[in-house]
């Protein structure tokens, strides 16, 4: 079972967030065989963290929980809340896949959140995967409802990302700056 995870900073913890980087990084090498993407999200200034993505497979949600739950940032009160949603890998590639590379180029994590119509599926159809690092919509516990979509995007700027995911068909989207994250 795949599964998004935000974790989204407290408003002045970049101090911890940066004392416990590390830790992250040693807690997140136990998880590289499921790791589909991750990397941190940036404030408009590009520099500052704002949050942590992961997407990962794991066995089951109690699994994603853990993982969400347990993680030393979390644990040490650097994030002020946790996304956390199953999720379906519609590329069904990881992002050491995308063919732009690890680095380079603008990209963006565009998180659309659903109408609350319970739909079954991501009504989107899907873009052009060409720009795309990831990519899938967000589900209900049991994989069975929509409830919005993410994406991880190359993109020149946030508004060409933001168009990535149609907007009738989600209540809210968030673009944030994102890069690919872990060790280089």
């Amino acid at each position: 079972m795949e599964f998004f995870c935000y974790h989204r900073d407290r408003p002045g913890s970049l101090p911890l967030r940066e004392e416990l980087l590390e830790e992250h990084w040693s807690y997140m090498d136990r998880y590289a065989k499921e790791m589909i993407a991750r990397g941190p999200t940036f404030a408009d200034d590009g520099d500052t963290p704002t949050g942590s993505v992961h997407i990962v497979d794991l066995p089951n949600p109690a699994a994603a929980r853990a993982f969400a739950f347990d993680e030393p940032g979390y644990q040490a009160g650097v994030y002020q809340d946790v996304l956390l949603r199953r999720w379906r890998n519609l590329l069904g590639h990881t992002m050491w896949d995308f063919p732009g590379g690890l680095v380079g180029g603008d990209r963006y994590l565009v998180l659309g959140l659903g109408l609350g119509t319970g739909q079954t599926t991501d009504a989107a159809p899907l873009p052009n995967t060409d720009e795309l690092i990831a990519y899938g919509p967000l589900l209900s516990d049991d994989g069975t409802t929509w409830l919005g979509t993410a994406a991880l995007v190359q993109a020149p700027d946030p508004d060409t990302a933001r168009a990535t995911l149609a907007p009738d068909h989600h209540d809210h989207i968030e673009v944030h700056a994102w890069q690919c994250g872990g060790r280089r």
